[in-house]
């Protein structure tokens, strides 16, 4: 009885941190001047370095920051989770099929430099987004008012060199920096004359930016419950043609735990793994992000969550499934994700891991 009056302790005030967080967040919606709650939305850019890119972490609702034994893919989470990262070296790809028929595609690697902690964890990572082809279009005198001009296909990517080291057996911290782009094709500046197609002089529409992103993880001693918080997407406010923005710099705290460790159930044959992240946005409302995992015999995964749970008027539930093989000093994986958008369709991720 006294193991579960600690844990119920723990518990509590792990969520009265947490809901603390979401409520003391919320409020910041209110105006000075009028006392009326306003939404945070579409104030930032480059918005796809939000965005979650991993299949297994996106079935679980993207709660990835209190991730202890980490690999590459926490470069776009929590850096510091790869300071525990198991083995020698760490990859993974993911391809994702996001909404509006847009395509996501990921590469990540991490390797330990030595066989001592002291030397830490590097990594390297890579997001490239395809946005498919538009038409370009300028005013016109005509009928329709417009005149077309050919096509342009926008495109993203953000490549980022990450870090992570574990002091001691409890504790890791880690940071990435990465270099983000964004092309949208290049478009006319000035005209003369657009009924007969006369061009004066074009401009291209690219930008690009150095971000960090910080973090760091703690094994609190009881079982296997892990907290942890990041920052991602620290940057310079930017200009793209004549408008200011920011890049969508995002705060969290979380927490994870295997819940078999409260049970007499044999660990090393089932796994419950729960995790649940507050998020602060900057601009989306706050809210929890929360996920399960069932694991049997480390092979067959099961997951389900939400990302933005009370929060999303179209983001809804998230489930996938995982396998995991080890053979011949290696560690294969596949994982598979479906999230439901409701009005927007589904998102499918697909993922593969290897570890050494």
């Amino acid at each position: 009885m006294k193991k579960y009056t600690i844990f119920s302790k723990t518990l509590t005030i792990a969520a009265l941190v947490l809901s603390s967080v979401s409520i003391s967040y919320g409020q910041a919606g209110l105006t000075p001047d009028t006392e009326v709650e306003t939404d945070k939305r579409a104030q930032t850019g480059m918005k796809f370095l939000s965005v979650s890119v991993d299949a297994r972490a996106s079935a679980i609702g993207s709660a990835m920051t209190a991730e202890l034994s980490g690999s590459s893919v926490s470069m776009f989470y929590n850096p510091a989770s790869m300071g525990f990262m198991p083995g020698r070296m760490s990859a993974a790809a993911a391809s994702i099929s996001y909404i509006a028929d847009i395509g996501y595609t990921q590469a990540s690697i991490a390797f330990r430099p030595g066989s001592s902690a002291n030397y830490g964890v590097v990594g390297v990572s890579i997001v490239s987004v395809d946005y498919g082809d538009f038409i370009r279009t300028v005013r016109a005198n005509n009928d329709d008012g417009f005149i077309e001009t050919g096509t342009y296909s926008p495109t993203a990517m953000a490549v980022g060199l990450g870090y992570a080291r574990s002091f001691g057996d409890r504790f890791s911290a880690g940071a990435n920096i990465k270099l983000a782009f964004q092309d949208f094709g290049t478009g006319f500046a000035t005209s003369q004359n657009f009924d007969s197609g006369v061009i004066a002089t074009t401009e291209d529409y690219s930008t690009r930016t150095v971000a960090y992103d910080f973090g760091i993880v703690y094994a609190t001693g009881f079982e296997s419950l892990v907290i942890g918080m990041s920052a991602r997407n620290f940057a310079q406010e930017q200009i793209y043609v004549r408008e200011r923005f920011e890049l969508p710099l995002t705060f969290q705290i979380g927490m994870s735990m295997n819940l078999i460790d409260l049970t007499s159930i044999n660990p090393d044959m089932h796994s419950i793994q729960l995790h649940v992240d507050a998020q602060r946005p900057r601009d989306f409302s706050e809210h929890i992000r929360f996920g399960m995992e069932y694991t049997f015999m480390d092979m067959v995964s099961l997951r389900g969550g939400f990302e933005q749970l009370g929060a999303s008027e179209e983001q809804g539930f998230s489930a996938g499934a995982g396998l995991r093989y080890a053979f011949g000093g290696f560690n294969v994986g596949a994982d598979y994700a479906y999230t439901d958008f409701g009005e927007l369709g589904t998102v499918n991720r697909v993922g593969l891991q290897i570890g050494l």
